[in-house]
């Protein structure tokens, strides 16, 4: 264990057990994301494909389009 860490954790137990298990959580996501990469299969590449042609090609949602998906989904 390195010495940043070994003090990160000795901070940690100084903290309340809410916010302790809170940090655990953020270390514990951390770590499981690092160790597993997801790898996307034939049908997702397949549905992407369009999207990175187009990316490819320059072109992308106007300021206009992006505002209009936010305003749908940020209810």
């Amino acid at each position: 264990m390195t010495t940043l860490l070994d003090e990160a954790i000795e901070r940690a137990r100084a903290l309340p057990q809410r916010a302790q298990d809170d940090l655990a959580r953020v270390v514990l996501q951390l770590t499981e994301a690092e160790q597993s990469i997801y790898q996307l299969s034939v049908d997702e590449l397949a549905a992407l494909a369009p999207s990175m042609i187009e990316a490819d090609a320059g072109v992308y949602a106007s300021d206009a389009q992006v505002a209009a998906v936010w305003a749908k989904h940020s209810q």
